[in-house]
């Protein structure tokens, strides 16, 4: 094996069709084939036509007249776009020469699918891999990272307890031999967000309504995928960008530190790579709602039918999404009627996995409610799509409460060793411009080191 494992640049995750015709047509020969490391070549967001995997929602599932278009990860390699930042951020460090194939162990701090992509990554790439994250997640997830060949490192309480993990990844990474993927901290994963996923937003919306970007909205874990919208307001800097957290853990909008069930976001942090510059409000969702919205639309396309829903498209929604993104679908239509969008504006948000990784969590739900009958589902998509109102949003245009997400991001990483002049300088869009510009340094690299 060569020294820095064969991989795609950034460019090419976002433009698939530029690689070589004999990689490309060999990657997608090889996605039955899941172990084959050739898959690296289909960390992209774009399928075998070179179009971006996206579904514009039903407007009779919304309730409103803009257009919400979902990008899917699922059709990522291991099922989530997850594994694009952990791709990027293992492959700049190969390039770095700070990782070093058959002498570093790999960390990889998760609250699932992450930790899922860093031992897809690891396998792929002949390293070993410690997947550090909280005890009380799915075993879907548990079970994946497994079966990628990673050790489990598993730390008490839920995603809410990320930080927990954080302060495990610290002590492991005293030993010289590991090496941390650190997802919340490192800007590998804005960079991979802000160009390929930013790019493959504006790209989706061509041809739909009037073309432009009116609203980005994604829940922040690490808060890599909120990267996107720094991209799309450079194309379109009328677009607003809404971070979406938990109602019970309202980190961002109230500094609240509770506990809830949306898996992968709401980790009690404003993360290390959050630009906070760019983001416009804060809008919180129920977790509950997320949970029971996924059952209707995964358990009951009928009751989508008796809706408005033709058979065809009730049918295709049932495994496309996870929990978060029944969080992020919500998110979008509280913004629609928010910023009372119209028949020709889109909002982008994000499916960051599928319905495969949460069959627990739904039997969790029907554990916990006891009834799920027709006439109680049919409650919940009154109550989770059609009763969303413009409450619990918060305008984070001003400076003062731009002030309020500093304070919080220096409450959470000065501990960590991160200086305060560090944090300052994230106060400036030019940092966040300086280190997305690295993707054309790293592009560079990359092909110059496979052509060795």
């Amino acid at each position: 094996m060569s020294k820095i494992p064969f991989g795609p640049t950034y460019d090419e995750m976002l433009h698939p069709e530029s690689v070589t015709k004999e990689i490309r047509q060999k990657a997608l020969a090889a996605k039955e084939r899941e172990l084959d490391s050739i898959n690296l070549f289909n960390i992209t967001w774009k399928n075998e036509k070179n179009e971006v995997n996206k579904i514009v929602l039903p407007k009779e599932l919304t309730g409103v007249d803009c257009n919400i278009v979902v990008l899917l990860g699922k059709y990522f390699p291991s099922g989530s776009h997850k594994v694009g930042p952990a791709y990027s951020t293992l492959i700049e460090g190969c390039v770095d020469k700070t990782i070093v194939p058959g002498k570093h162990t790999i960390l990889g701090p998760s609250t699932g699918n992450f930790g899922i992509g860093v031992s897809y990554i690891c396998n792929l790439m002949k390293y070993d891999a410690i997947v550090i994250m909280p005890d009380n997640m799915s075993n879907e997830r548990y079970e994946r990272i497994k079966r990628y060949g990673a050790k489990l490192d598993l730390t008490p309480g839920t995603e809410s307890d990320v930080i927990l993990t954080l302060e495990r990844t610290f002590e492991l990474k005293k030993d010289p031999k590991n090496r941390s993927l650190a997802q919340f901290e490192l800007l590998p994963n804005y960079r991979f967000h802000r160009h390929v996923t930013g790019n493959s937003c504006i790209e989706a919306v061509k041809g739909i309504g009037n073309g432009r970007i009116a609203c980005f909205a994604s829940a922040p874990g690490s808060a890599g995928t909120l990267g996107a919208g720094d991209q799309i307001k450079k194309a379109f800097p009328e677009c607003k960008v809404a971070a979406l957290e938990p109602y019970e853990c309202s980190t961002l909008t109230n500094g609240g530190l509770g506990q809830h069930r949306i898996e992968g976001i709401g980790d009690k942090m404003c993360t290390l790579i959050h630009n906070v510059l760019n983001t416009d409000y804060i809008a919180m969702i129920k977790d509950d709602d997320s949970v029971r919205g996924l059952k209707v639309i995964s358990d009951a396309p009928y009751i989508l039918e008796e809706n408005g829903v033709d058979s065809e498209t009730a049918e295709h929604l049932r495994d496309l999404f996870g929990v978060s993104s029944i969080c992020n679908i919500i998110g979008a239509i509280k913004m629609a009627k928010y910023l009372k969008l119209g028949p020709e504006d889109n909002i982008v948000t994000i499916a960051t996995d599928g319905l495969d990784r949460y069959h627990s969590v739904i039997n969790d739900l029907d554990r916990r409610y006891l009834e799920t009958e027709d006439f109680v589902l049919r409650r919940w998509f009154k109550d989770v799509f059609r009763k969303i109102g413009e409450e619990e949003i918060k305008d984070t245009r001003r400076k003062e409460q731009k002030e309020e997400l500093f304070a919080q991001k220096e409450k959470d990483w000065l501990k960590f060793g991160y200086s305060q002049e560090y944090l300052d300088s994230m106060r400036n869009m030019e940092f966040w411009d300086r280190e997305y510009e690295k993707v054309f340094h790293y592009d560079e690299l990359i092909k110059k080191l496979r052509e060795e």
